[in-house]
């Protein structure tokens, strides 16, 4: 790529703020400067006026976020339902929440939320009749409740937890060492830590962990992230002594995670390139010192998941010729290709997870997006299915080889996660945590449907909303997709999204290509060349919502964040007729420059990238930022970012907003709402939540013209 950049007047002036384009209804947007900057990509000059946006430090970008924010909250103040949807997201919120336990060194560990708190607290707990101790609250280590909790991992013998903290949303981590017995920290201190999470050796004394470089302060929320490294970490040492246990000089785009096999025997390594599903498998006998790290899985053909050991056989789940899953033995001792053995076989369903306890394998499939959960003998045999609640989702099932107990949870849109404790022996589930929240999940109903996308693919959608809804083609609905990274959406538990239906709106999921309701198949389908056909599948979800009389363009509303923004984007190019309202959240917006920040070039698996020229005429082609058409009347539109994103930059939303805003030829809002001190989503504080749901359903109460039912939030 070629690139001629033309800089011209890029600072505003003092009063260039301060002067306003007058917009019906809402009030004046900011003037936002241009600049003469083009790029040309294979031949093609693009225009990239705003792209003084993308310094985040600058005193003009922060002047910027100030005025925007200061015509958004301005707007959001004056909708008359803004204040009794907070109060009702409140209440809603304020009921128990519970996190899957697990047992390690006979010690049972487990979160919970009160209700309101910012964050969860981590409890610990000798056996299940016991009475819970606090292990560690993260509430307690920000004013704000804007550190969170990134991740834990215990040791065998149950004394040692190691635990990892984020501030105000980033992706960076800090990590230390907590005593369990006193719930007191050790001088343990680990920094720079990304997209990683702890493995301790079976001896306690340390555990494995990976991190980069440590960036520059003005670089730490936009410089690009390459060169991970697999470090160990002994306790009661400063992280400069850290050991380096892997990493590749050669390959800058590889990302490592150790996990130490329950055994404790061997470290197992599995190499990432980007996000593409794919990896490579190393180990490393511990048992033998100075063992070197070896390849076992290097040609990059299939995603492959370890599951566990049996002296030198280990097990995966691999997609590698079953693109739905399937179980696979590799003997280290043999390992050529030849030699494997297939456990589990592919089934109709696609496999998403398989754990290894009471000496069987637990698998957890997707079945139409919803899960279905099958215990397997080690040698394949099936043993049976687990019953479960309904039409939901799981999570856990974890445990050791020799447990005779696990727990899972359930959650489906309209019931909070329940915890049950599994006896594996008897094959029975008990209640072990029941959250009870302030309504009755039996006024809801959800219906799972197909419809047929543009090229005639069948499409699942869950639909729900209030008992007994009668169909007149007038309801406020809100269509949420995402469609990307083999990531599936399954029913699951909004308090937000209850708000909305108790609103009187419809809540509407639909499972897209990109995504890994069906395998790799349909992930493949909308990835690079075929990421129209997401947007294809949004757009037909709409048109059957439409069709069937649950609403019209003027009341239907859509969503999506990260790779979901980015398909609102696109969608609302492509069909702004279709829509009333539309809520992009921490978007990728720019598919030119994607790759130039932080991990984004990790994405180019799923979307390519504008430095190959076939590649380039696919995004440019799609690209939401370039392909707002000035003069167009599009619909309302609230896009949310935050200033400590690291993952989806900012500058994406700041970007959009602006050009978005040039563009609107009709009388709808064009905004955005910059949170601060927060991230991407994960660990974002309750408070911080409820403020930002309140905002959006304020947005659509407006926009859609939603009427509260009678004393609602009072």
């Amino acid at each position: 790529m070629q690139r001629i950049i033309r800089w011209g007047g890029v600072a505003l002036a003092a009063g260039g703020l301060a002067s306003c384009v007058h917009v019906a209804r809402h009030g004046p947007y900011p003037v936002t400067a241009r600049t003469n900057t083009v790029d040309v990509y294979h031949g093609v000059a693009v225009q990239d006026p705003y792209r003084w946006l993308e310094n985040d430090h600058a005193p003009d970008t922060k002047a910027w976020v100030e005025a925007q924010n200061r015509v958004t909250f301005g707007y959001l103040e004056r909708i008359p339902q803004r204040e009794a949807i907070r109060r009702r997201l409140t209440r809603l919120w304020d009921f128990e929440r519970y996190g899957v336990p697990f047992k390690e060194g006979g010690r049972y560990f487990y979160s919970r939320n009160d209700g309101l708190q910012n964050q969860s607290v981590i409890y610990t707990m000798t056996s299940l009749d016991a009475a819970p101790a606090v292990l560690l609250d993260p509430n307690r280590l920000s004013a704000d409740g804007t550190v969170a909790l990134t991740g834990y991992a215990i040791s065998a013998d149950g004394t040692r937890m190691a635990y990892g903290t984020a501030r105000a949303g980033s992706d960076w981590q800090e990590w230390r060492v907590r005593d369990v017995r006193t719930a007191q920290d050790l001088e343990d201190h680990v920094r720079w830590v990304k997209f990683s999470g702890a493995s301790w050796t079976r001896d306690g004394l340390g555990f494995f962990y990976s991190r980069y470089d440590a960036p520059t302060e003005a670089g730490r929320l936009t410089t690009v992230n390459y060169f991970h490294k697999l470090y160990y970490h002994r306790l009661g040492t400063p992280q400069s002594e850290d050991r380096l246990v892997y990493h590749r000089p050669d390959h800058k785009d590889w990302g490592f995670r150790g996990h130490v096999t329950e055994d404790g025997r061997y470290l197992v390594i599995a190499a990432s390139q980007g996000t593409d599903p794919r990896n490579r498998v190393l180990y490393q006998d511990l048992q033998r010192t100075g063992a070197p790290v070896t390849g076992l899985l290097m040609d990059f053909d299939a995603a492959y998941d370890f599951i566990g050991n049996d002296g030198p056989v280990f097990w995966f789940l691999t997609d590698l010729e079953a693109p739905r899953g399937r179980v696979i033995a590799i003997d280290l001792t043999q390992p050529d290709r030849a030699r494997w053995r297939e456990v589990i076989p592919q089934a109709a369903d696609t496999l998403k997870n398989v754990t290894l306890v009471n000496h069987s394998f637990l698998c957890t499939y997707l079945r139409d997006a919803h899960s279905a959960v099958r215990i397997a003998a080690l040698d394949g045999t099936w043993r049976h299915e687990v019953a479960l609640p309904g039409l939901g989702t799981t999570a856990g099932f974890d445990g050791k080889r020799e447990d005779t107990e696990t727990f899972f949870g359930f959650t489906s849109f309209t019931e909070p996660g329940t915890v049950y404790r599994y006896d594996l022996a008897a094959g029975q589930a008990t209640v072990f945590r029941q959250p009870k929240a302030g309504f009755d999940p039996a006024d809801y109903e959800t219906r799972q449907v197909f419809y047929a996308s543009r090229d005639g693919t069948r499409v699942p959608m869950f639909i729900t909303h209030r008992r007994g809804l009668k169909r007149d083609g007038d309801r406020p609905t809100l269509l949420y997709g995402y469609g990307g990274f083999n990531i599936p959406l399954t029913p699951q538990f909004s308090v937000a999204n209850l708000a909305w239906m108790e609103m009187g709106g419809v809540y509407a999921q639909a499972n897209l290509r990109g995504g890994g309701e069906y395998g790799e198949v349909w992930h493949q389908a909308g990835t690079r060349a075929n990421k129209q056909n997401v947007f294809d599948d949004f757009i037909a979800a709409a048109e059957w919502l439409v069709a069937q009389r649950y609403t019209r363009p003027r009341r239907l509303a859509i969503a999506g964040g990260s790779n979901g923004g980015l398909l609102v984007g696109a969608v609302l190019n492509q069909r702004p007729d279709l829509f009333g309202a539309a809520l992009p959240a921490v978007g990728v917006m720019d598919m030119l420059r994607f790759h130039r920040f932080t991990i984004g070039w990790a994405w180019t698996s799923d979307y390519g990238c504008a430095d190959d020229p076939d590649a380039f005429k696919v995004l440019h082609a799609y690209s939401p930022l370039h392909n707002i058409r000035p003069n167009t009347h599009y619909p309302a539109v609230l896009i949310t970012t935050a200033d400590h994103d690291d993952r989806v930059v900012p500058a994406h939303s700041f970007k959009y907003a602006a050009t978005l805003q040039s563009a609107q030829a009709g009388p709808r809002p064009v905004l955005i709402r910059i949170e601060t001190r927060a991230g991407h989503g994960a660990g974002k504080p309750t408070s911080k939540q409820i403020a930002e749901a309140a905002d959006r359903w304020a947005f659509l109460a407006n926009e859609l013209r939603v009427r509260l039912p009678r004393g609602y939030g009072q």
